[in-house]
């Protein structure tokens, strides 16, 4: 598959977009998946059960639109932002908003959710990979997810990965093809193409798309 600039940039309707397989979650939620990527999920959550491992999917494919109100609802105060008490956030910077949000939300137009390859899997705190369970999960995922081609983008910050969100054990990404997109993203997107939600102009000070995009770990 070779993405053009709006679907790289999430500008598309998965449910409309016969590209995308729709599934539902353990909790009867609709998600969607690139059918590559939705395949090897499926072979993934498979072997996950037949070791005993329960695996379930809290995120997948967002486009433009939903990432958008994820992050207007932080940026505006009606969404908590991880590390800060609401007055605390509202007093900053935009420069300085947009950088605690980035700890772990992406701006819209520069999220690899937009990709239909990424999920998130269990929980989005990162506590939870520290208890029992979830320490039996990630050193599951760790060991067996690669042979379906899904890998960790967002390990812990280091030499190897200075830049970025913070680490997400929670996200795994389809590196069939999320690697060939990533390189596309680079090719094809600028900094004009990051617009149309509050706090945009903040994108190429911050260095969303060089610290951001490109602020993922190596396959």
């Amino acid at each position: 598959m070779l993405p053009d600039k709006p679907f790289l940039l999430g500008r598309f309707e998965p449910e409309h977009d016969s590209r995308f397989v729709g599934f539902q979650n353990h909790l009867r939620e609709t998600h969607f998946l690139l059918q590559d990527a939705y395949r090897a999920l499926m072979l993934l959550l498979q072997a996950a059960a037949e070791d005993g491992v329960n695996l379930e999917v809290l995120s997948s494919t967002r486009n433009f639109n939903r990432q958008k109100a994820i992050w207007e609802a932080k940026w505006n105060g009606k969404t908590s932002v991880s590390g800060f008490e609401p007055e605390e956030f509202q007093a900053l910077s935009g420069k300085e908003k947009a950088l605690a949000i980035m700890r772990y939300s992406a701006m819209p137009g520069t999220s690899r959710h937009h990709w239909g390859t990424e999920v998130d899997l269990n929980s989005l705190e990162t506590e939870y990979f520290s208890s029992p369970e979830g320490r039996l999960v990630l050193d599951w995922l760790e060991n067996n997810a690669p042979r379906f081609g899904f890998y960790r983008p967002y390990i812990d910050k280091g030499t190897h990965r200075p830049y970025g969100y913070e680490a997400e054990p929670w996200h795994w990404s389809y590196a069939p093809l999320s690697k060939d997109f990533l390189n596309s993203y680079l090719k094809l997107v600028q900094y004009s193409d990051i617009k149309d939600f509050d706090g945009a102009e903040y994108a190429r000070e911050i260095q969303a798309i060089a610290h951001y995009v490109m602020g993922v770990a190596d396959v």
